[in-house]
């Protein structure tokens, strides 16, 4: 007996009422409907109609059986559909680890346009501005800004990161602007908990230089240090891919522009290429197009 065929021919009697208009939607002939019935209540152990001339009726085998047949034919119903999309389609739940910075800045606008080619992907953004473990904490994928990464992960070269050394317009009112690099010393620079916390390092024809700082105000993470920038609170080394739209509007002032702070990379890192899922595979080129080592961000700054 096919079980399956048996569980669709039983709900297919009881949302029509009765077995011959089941035989008609189903195709299949009265006796042929009868003995998938009577099959399935074998398989059961237990009568599940009461049936006579004018009406059918569940039995209380009937009503327990009659909600699980559902269930196990939309499951059948959903394994088929997965089968009839080609098994390389992206699809299922991608979870990212990203900064918050880059996450708001960049990734949220490129996940989205991601999902819009690939609507059976869900993504999972986890906005942690600390090193995750991608196996322990199950992450998929994570954005990671370092020129040291973990030789034990894999890791996929996305783009650049630059940073841009400003300051707002009212800072500057009251500040006289540096005019080089050691200046930097004689101001309340705001500085990030874990990149360049006292020393901030730059290169300028051809030169390595590196100028201690101190400020009044650190932050775990760039999007708040942009935040105390804007509002005035001294000057700040931030990512070019957050600041990059403020210097535009005008709102924050790009400071010694010949003097460029060290470049990091940013990466795409995932646990291992063995049996990479194409969901993953997919977003890491996806990726890998949008941002490259001359990001939009940076043009005309």
């Amino acid at each position: 007996m096919d079980r399956l065929i048996a569980m669709r021919v039983f709900v297919t009697v009881v949302d029509l009422g009765s077995q011959s208009a089941a035989a008609d939607h189903l195709d299949l002939s009265r006796p042929v409907v009868s003995r998938y019935l009577a099959e399935l209540e074998e398989w059961v152990g237990a009568r599940l109609m009461h049936r006579t001339t004018r009406k059918l009726s569940l039995t209380a085998a009937g009503n327990e059986t009659l909600p699980r047949c559902r269930q196990l034919l939309e499951l059948a119903d959903d394994m088929q559909a997965a089968v009839d999309v080609p098994s390389d389609a992206p699809r299922g739940l991608l979870r990212i680890s990203v900064s918050t910075s880059f996450g708001q800045a960049q990734l949220a606008a490129a996940v989205t346009d991601y999902v819009r080619l690939y609507p059976q992907v869900s993504i999972d953004m986890q906005m942690l501005d600390r090193t995750v473990n991608l196996v322990d904490e199950r992450i998929d994928l994570a954005i990671r800004t370092s020129n040291d990464l973990d030789p034990s992960l894999i890791a996929r070269k996305l783009t650049v990161c630059r940073s841009v050394l400003c300051a707002s317009p009212a800072y500057l009112r009251e500040h006289p602007a540096p005019r080089q690099v050691d200046d930097l010393s004689q101001h309340n620079c705001l500085t990030h908990s874990y990149y360049g916390k006292s020393l901030w390092h730059f290169t300028q024809h051809d030169e390595e230089l590196s100028v201690p700082v101190q400020g009044n105000i650190s932050a775990n993470e760039a999007s708040t240090l942009l935040s105390a920038t804007l509002s005035g609170a001294g000057i700040s080394l931030l990512p070019s891919y957050q600041a990059g739209v403020y210097v535009h509007r005008g709102e924050l002032v790009r400071l010694l522009p010949e003097a460029e702070p060290r470049v990091m990379n940013i990466y795409a890192v995932y646990a291992s290429r063995k049996h990479m899922p194409a969901t993953l595979r997919s977003m890491l080129d996806f990726l890998a197009a949008r941002f490259t080592d001359e990001p939009a961000w940076d043009r005309n700054l």
